[in-house]
């Protein structure tokens, strides 16, 4: 009876465990667990003849891990167990950040000189160009974009600093003097990068980023057929026309070039594309204030302003060459390459239309000559103006202290007048001509002296 009680006591307990169990949400199994043996391997031993004659079998070969079963057990377990996954792509991250970045450009060889190759996503050309087709940061930053395989030779004949070339295949990187491009970063780049931030129609696959050169450091290397004559543009704001006057002074050997702080920025690519390398064949000052500008001038100079005027009045003085039109009564309203609005106070009432000279503010006066008579017999400076601002008043005053004179071209009646770079280009190989002149006329005096004197 006592055996049977203990029985029913027994059953009892393990129905309350199951209920138990239940409502937790787990079951529990009873288990049998059952002690092992441990016994070691027996070991055989072989007589001394026989022990070499037994074949050694082969090693087992470590297994190699599957990675795709990894993976997926990853993806598995990531399931089950969400909290487990974050700390895992915790470690992961972690482990990846430990790892050396490479970048995906290699280097190469060209004559000695090394060059990248431009990874995907890289920049540095947009970023680059974007900065340097801007005057405030190319003022800021000192740097100038070129483009083109004559305008960057002549930039490296000249002596200025190359920072970056890009290029899109190596026989454009051997068109230039490689020798001068040792200091430059070199980059090859998709010629469609290249195109995307191209100014030409027909780019040639090669652009540079120069340092902003300081006209006084630059080798010119045609010095020696140069004249005494200097230009000054004074509020030359068309890019176009800046550039064409700027390659007629390089072209008829001027002396240096002055700009005022109205005219275009001279490193503008489109100037820099109408001048045709004329930067690096002569010294470009730009930005200059008037009295800045004298001390550019040597002090015997004499400086003359080319007159754009051709009113009926004007049309009637070259009509009869018997005039003498430095006779000629000069008022405010004969200049017509002079503005109505002035910066200046006292010439605020100007009014360039009025017919009495009492009216207004009568303007410095200077005598009138046609271009073709004798002007340039010293060391001579021009001034051309704009076209839409004209010359500034400041001009006249420096021709009349420096008893100058206006230089009038003569046009057919009913046609306006030339534009700034015509008459600039028509002006200074007038000057140059009249220059060798007289220096060719002093050589034959002192050849002429030294040989009565020998």
């Amino acid at each position: 009876m006592a055996a049977y009680m203990r029985g029913v006591i027994y059953l009892l307990s393990l129905e309350r465990n199951s209920l138990l169990s239940r409502r937790g949400s787990f079951m529990l199994e009873p288990k049998r667990y059952v002690r092992g043996l441990r016994r070691k391997p027996v070991k055989v031993l072989f007589p001394e003849d026989e022990a070499s004659k037994i074949p050694k079998q082969p090693m087992p070969e470590p297994v190699k891990p599957n990675v795709k079963r990894e993976k997926k057990a990853i993806v598995t377990s990531a399931a089950k167990h969400p909290e487990e996954s974050v700390v895992f792509k915790a470690r992961s991250s972690a482990q990846e950040a430990t790892k050396p970045v490479h970048l995906t450009f290699t280097k190469d060889e060209i004559d000695g000189i090394r060059f990248e190759r431009a990874y995907p996503g890289d920049k540095r050309l947009a970023r680059l160009a974007s900065v340097a087709r801007s005057r405030t940061f190319r003022e800021h930053q000192g740097k100038i974009l070129l483009e083109g395989r004559r305008l960057i030779c002549d930039a490296l004949d000249a002596g200025a600093n190359p920072q970056m070339v890009f290029f899109s295949t190596v026989e454009r990187l051997r068109e230039l003097p490689v020798a001068k491009l040792k200091r430059a970063t070199l980059v090859k780049v998709k010629f469609e990068d290249i195109k995307i931030w191209s100014d030409l129609v027909t780019p040639q696959g090669v652009i540079a980023i120069f340092s902003r050169p300081d006209p006084s450091r630059l080798n010119f290397t045609n010095r020696g057929h140069s004249v005494p004559l200097s230009l000054i543009c004074d509020n030359i704001r068309d890019p176009g026309n800046l550039g064409t006057i700027l390659r007629c002074a390089a072209a008829a050997g001027c002396h240096n070039v002055l700009l005022t702080k109205g005219c275009v920025d001279v490193w503008e690519p489109k100037v820099l594309r109408a001048a045709m390398g004329a930067h690096f064949h002569l010294p470009i000052y730009p930005s200059l204030d008037w009295s800045d500008i004298e001390h550019h001038l040597p002090k015997s100079v004499t400086v003359h302003v080319a007159d754009s005027s051709c009113g009926t009045s004007r049309r009637e003085e070259t009509t009869d060459s018997h005039i003498n039109i430095s006779d000629k009564p000069s008022k405010a309203g004969d200049y017509g390459w002079v503005s109505a609005s002035k910066k200046n106070k006292q010439y605020e009432d100007y009014d360039s239309d009025s017919d009495c000279e009492d009216e207004g503010v009568s303007l410095p006066r200077v005598d009138t000559k046609l271009y073709y008579e004798s002007w340039a017999q010293s060391p001579t400076a021009l001034v051309v103006g704009g076209e839409t601002h004209g010359l500034s008043l400041e001009a006249v005053e420096l021709a009349e202290k420096t008893d100058g004179q206006r230089l009038f071209i003569p046009v057919v009646p009913d046609v306006d007048s030339l534009n700034s770079a015509m008459a600039a280009s028509i002006l200074l190989f007038e000057g140059r001509k009249q220059l060798l002149k007289v220096m060719q006329s002093m050589k034959n005096l002192k050849s002429k002296a030294s040989g009565q004197f020998s």
